[in-house]
């Protein structure tokens, strides 16, 4: 496990972009493990800008999106079909049908999570996988309790994640309270994975991935297994954690 601090915000959102980037750059990289959410916003803002000025083509690349709503047509305004096309997809040059998610609106749920997780494996699996991590510690939409060997699956959203993701909805009322989520073990497959965190509001979840007991109650703990992890964090994420980290 490679750790990285960094001081705020913005510095973990343009160090996150910069190694992706670094990645794309040396082909080391085809198919693409995306995250939804306020924490990488940062890092696909550099993401696309560094895109840019390097005038690279990403033509070639898939992208694989952790989950989804279900419920939610991909052109709802809250799905992350919808949030992926704003904050990236629109802006760089992948081809539409590269840039793959869940369908929430699927009319049988567990055909499609079956069928999303045999694409994964269609496209070679995931060559880096962005996260982020939640302030239970779940990573995707696995919350605690959920099992360590687990593939797509349809899950029940904790009532702190339908809280917190409330600030996303024009009325948090409409929060819907499932959705379809890679499963641990399929995150866990991910040849590479970078995990971004800030905010003191992380600080418990981050300690518990670094120095916590590997167990199922905090499904990040599992992390700790991963032979390839690199962690980008912030001195207020990382202001619980014993170890020093430089």
């Amino acid at each position: 496990m490679k750790i990285m601090k960094v001081e705020n915000y913005q510095n973990m959102s343009e160090k996150g972009a910069q190694f992706i980037l670094e990645k794309l750059i040396n082909r080391e990289v085809n198919v693409l493990g995306l995250a939804t959410g306020g924490t990488p916003v940062g890092l696909y803002e550099h993401l696309i800008k560094k895109i840019h000025n390097k005038g690279l083509s990403l033509s070639h690349l898939h992208t694989v999106n952790l989950d989804e709503y279900i419920g939610l047509a991909a052109d709802d305004p809250n799905s992350y079909h919808q949030y992926m096309e704003d904050v990236l997809f629109k802006h760089i040059d992948i081809p539409s049908n590269n840039a793959h998610l869940p369908h929430g609106d699927a009319e049988n749920v567990t055909y499609e999570c079956e069928r999303y997780e045999q694409l994964i494996h269609q496209l070679g699996g995931v060559d880096l996988q962005l996260l982020g991590i939640g302030n239970n510690g779940h990573i995707g939409f696995n919350e605690p309790g959920s099992p360590f060997d687990g593939r797509t699956m349809v899950v029940d959203l904790a009532p702190s994640t339908i809280e917190a993701n409330g600030r996303y909805f024009k009325d948090p009322n409409n929060v819907p309270r499932q959705a379809i989520t890679m499963g641990i073990k399929t995150i866990m497959d991910s040849k590479s994975i970078l995990l971004l965190a800030s905010g003191v509001e992380k600080a418990e979840a981050i300690k518990e991935l670094i120095e916590g007991e590997v167990s199922e109650k905090t499904p990040a703990t599992v992390l700790q297994k991963h032979p390839n992890i690199t962690i980008i964090a912030d001195e207020e994420a990382l202001s619980l954690v014993n170890k020093t980290i430089v």
